[in-house]
């Protein structure tokens, strides 16, 4: 075998290991992405097992709000239901919308805002939306560092070939979603 075989073996041996080195790098921001979308699906169970708690307190004092009651119950089943980035999303807006709700009418109850159960729960809530909005963005920076491995060149050329895809960003889609959920009065 001449020098060009040679070449030729040292050229495959060395896209061969760069195919491996991409592939491992990939695996490892994908893992890291699928941890970091597990520690919001974590917090946002257990916002979802604060929820009915919170309405049940809440119900013993404002008994004829039997609307918003059903909102938040409808907000927080759709929220466990969801299954896309997308949904998620969009459920996640629609269920603080109504926790936003539901604190408003808390207001109009000074015994209710005085329960300590209440104000244990309350105070749940808010350490719970922010761990959320901590795993968000935890999740989204290990998104960010995968879409910008698999888009780079020649990254791009081997995540295609091994079937990368882009991962979407967890996002608050409405502009009123935006606000924090005020869970202190």
């Amino acid at each position: 075998m001449g020098i060009v075989g040679w070449i030729i073996i040292g050229v495959i041996a060395i896209v061969v290991f760069w195919l491996i080195a991409v592939y491992n790098g990939l695996i490892r921001l994908r893992n890291r992405t699928d941890e970091a979308w597990s520690d919001i699906d974590v917090q946002l169970k257990r916002r979802y097992n604060l929820i009915p708690n919170l309405v049940q307190t809440v119900k013993g004092y404002a008994k004829h709000e039997r609307e918003l009651f059903e909102n938040v119950t409808k907000a927080r089943t759709a929220a466990i239901g969801a299954q896309t980035m997308e949904e998620h999303g969009k459920a996640e807006n629609m269920l603080t919308g109504a926790l936003k709700s539901l604190f408003a009418v808390a207001e109009n109850y000074p015994d209710l805002k005085a329960n300590q159960n209440f104000l244990e729960l309350q105070r749940e809530l808010s350490d719970t939306e922010n761990k959320i909005q901590a795993a968000r963005r935890f999740f989204n920076g290990n998104v960010r560092d995968f879409n910008i491995k698999i888009e780079t060149f020649p990254n791009n050329l081997a995540a295609g070939m091994l079937d990368f895809k882009k991962r979407d960003f967890f996002e608050v889609q409405e502009e009123a979603a935006r606000e924090p959920v005020k869970v202190e009065f």
